[in-house]
């Protein structure tokens, strides 16, 4: 089963709620959004795996909102849903950062097989293990480990190491991470966040009361730093 966020955003509330439902179907996390600015709000706090993004949207267009994400660095898969179908529209989408577009009307099975192409490209791109000083995340695994001896975490925390270390050097707000991590469907708090990577430091600090991997971010949240000599 897919273990991947994606972001959906469509101003069809039809459509939206019927593309939800079939990717939850195929196991993937779903958020959606009804405009172009939530959207792009969505996708700098959220950090999804894909974005499918209609590109007639109030607010702010799907080719604005695919040129602002590029533009902070974000470097996600982005499926475009045109009604126009014009060659010049599906050009100017793939020029702004697009990788793929879907022309309305469409079905659900091309749509969805075109999100599981790119999601299996961009695995194979994603490097299955990531290495910080003694230690290493194996993301095929789910597995966690320091000098080959296995560290026990729970999925969330295992989530967030994998969120943090990935954006290596960026603050991150609690926000993003509550959203990347616990997702918009589940109530918790951003003490949820602080607890997560207290127990996160109590595993892979030599200090947790001077950590050198997990620093806090003053009045932000937190950020991952890996010291580039180690002993």
């Amino acid at each position: 089963m897919p273990d991947e966020t994606i972001l959906i955003v469509e101003d069809d509330a039809a459509m939206l709620e019927g593309l939800k439902g079939n990717f939850e179907f195929e196991g993937y996390r779903v958020l959606t959004a009804a405009d172009g600015e939530t959207g792009l709000s969505a996708a700098l706090d959220a950090r999804p795996d894909l974005i499918v993004l209609d590109i007639m949207l109030p607010r702010i267009n799907g080719y604005e909102v695919c040129r602002l994400i590029r533009r902070e660095g974000l470097e996600m898969p982005v499926i475009m849903l045109t009604a126009k179908g014009q060659e010049s529209d599906v050009v100017l989408g793939l020029e702004l950062g697009a990788d793929d577009y879907v022309t309305k009307p469409f079905g659900v099975l091309e749509l969805m097989a075109r999100v599981a192409a790119l999601l299996r490209r961009r695995r194979r791109e994603r490097p299955q293990v990531i290495r910080f000083g003694p230690f290493a995340l194996d993301l095929q695994a789910r597995r966690l480990s320091r000098d080959g001896e296995e560290i026990h975490v729970t999925p969330k925390q295992f989530d967030l190491l994998v969120l943090l270390v990935e954006r290596e050097g960026r603050a991150l707000t609690r926000n993003q991470m509550l959203n990347a991590v616990w997702g918009h469907s589940v109530f918790v708090t951003p003490r949820s966040v602080d607890q997560c990577v207290n127990t996160l430091r109590r595993q892979i600090e030599p200090d947790q009361h001077r950590p050198i991997y997990i620093q806090t971010v003053r009045g932000i949240g937190y950020r991952f730093d890996a010291p580039p000599h180690e002993s």
